[in-house]
C-alpha cells in the first residue's frame, strides 16, 4: 500500500474541511452540498470522458486509480544484480545455460529477452523486438495517464458550465433580492466541485501513474542493455558499471559492489 497517496489525498480533503468549518462549525458543510451542482460537474465530466473513449478503455481508465494505492514493485538495484548474476552464469557456462535460469524468473519481459538470446537471435533483432514491446507498454500506460489528465481538464470546464447555468437562473430572480445570495452560492459550487475533481483527484492520480510508468520503462531499458551486453560477452564488471549509469549517484552508492566479487 502506497502511504504517500493515501496520506496526501486524505490530508487534502481534511484541510478543505478545516478551511470550510474553521470559525463556523460543522453546520456550514451543508451549504457546500448541492445535488444539481454535483450532477452537472461530476456527471458531465465523467460522461464527456465516456464519449471520448470506448467502454473498455473507459473502464480500464477508471480502474487504473487503484494502481496509485499500490507500492511500486520496480526495484532497479535488484534487476541490475540479477543481470550481473546472469552475466556470470553465461560467462562461465555459456549462453545456453541461461535457459534454465530463465525458467526461474518472474518477469516475463526479461524471460522473453533471455530466450531470444538463447535461441541465437541476432542482437539487433533482439533489441528491436524488446523495444517494440516496451514502446507498446509505454503507450498503454500513457492512455491511462491521458484518461486522468483529460478528466482533470473536464472538471473545471463543466464547473464553469454549471456556474453559467446557476447565474442564468439567478438573473431570472433579480426581482427578489433575498434569493440572489443563495443562488450565487449554488452557482459557484459547481466551480468548486470542478476544481476539486481536477486538483484533488485527477492531477495526483495522473502524476503518480506517470511516475510509475517512468520507473517501469527505466527498468525495461536496463534489462535490454544488460541482456544485450551479456549476449555480446562483455565482462560482468563492465556490464555493472554500464547499468549503474542509469541510476542517480545516491542509488549507485546504495548498491553493494557485487559486480567485482562475482566476476570470475
Amino acid at each position: 500500500m502506497d502511504l504517500a497517496t493515501i496520506i496526501g489525498l486524505v490530508l487534502c480533503f481534511a484541510l478543505c474541511i478545516f478551511g470550510i468549518t474553521y470559525g463556523n462549525g460543522f453546520g456550514v458543510i451543508e451549504n457546500f452540498v448541492d445535488v444539481p451542482s454535483i450532477l452537472i460537474t461530476f456527471g458531465g465530466s465523467f460522461m464527456c470522458i465516456l464519449a471520448s473513449y470506448s467502454i473498455p478503455e473507459y473502464i480500464a481508465g477508471l480502474k487504473s486509480i487503484t494502481l496509485t494505492f499500490k507500492t511500486s514493485t520496480q526495484d532497479v538495484s535488484s534487476v541490475i544484480k540479477k543481470i550481473i548474476e546472469l552475466s556470470n552464469v553465461a560467462r562461465k557456462e555459456g549462453l545456453l545455460s541461461l535457459e534454465e535460469a530463465a525458467a526461474e524468473l518472474d518477469d516475463p519481459f526479461m524471460k522473453k529477452g533471455i530466450l531470444l538470446i538463447v535461441d541465437g537471435t541476432d542482437p539487433e533483432l533482439v533489441r528491436g523486438i524488446m523495444e517494440t514491446e516496451m514502446v507498446n507498454i509505454d503507450g498503454r500506460h500513457r492512455t491511462k495517464i491521458g484518461f486522468w489528465e483529460n478528466l482533470g481538464a473536464m472538471g473545471p470546464a463543466w464547473g464553469m458550465i454549471g456556474t453559467l447555468i446557476g447565474l442564468i437562473n439567478m438573473l431570472q430572480k433579480m426581482d427578489d433580492p433575498s434569493a440572489i445570495g443563495p443562488a450565487m452560492s449554488v452557482a459557484l459550487l459547481t466551480t468548486l466541485y470542478g476544481s476539486l475533481l481536477a486538483n484533488w483527484i485527477c492531477a495526483p492520480v495522473a502524476a503518480k501513474l506517470k511516475s510509475r510508468n517512468e520507473e517501469e520503462i527505466q527498468v525495461k531499458e536496463i534489462m535490454i542493455e544488460g541482456l544485450l551486453s551479456i549476449q555480446a560477452g562483455e565482462n560482468p564488471r563492465v556490464i555493472e558499471e554500464k547499468l549503474k549509469s542509469f541510476l542517480s549517484p545516491g542509488s549507485r552508492n546504495a548498491m553493494n559492489p557485487e559486480g567485482g566479487e562475482m566476476d570470475g
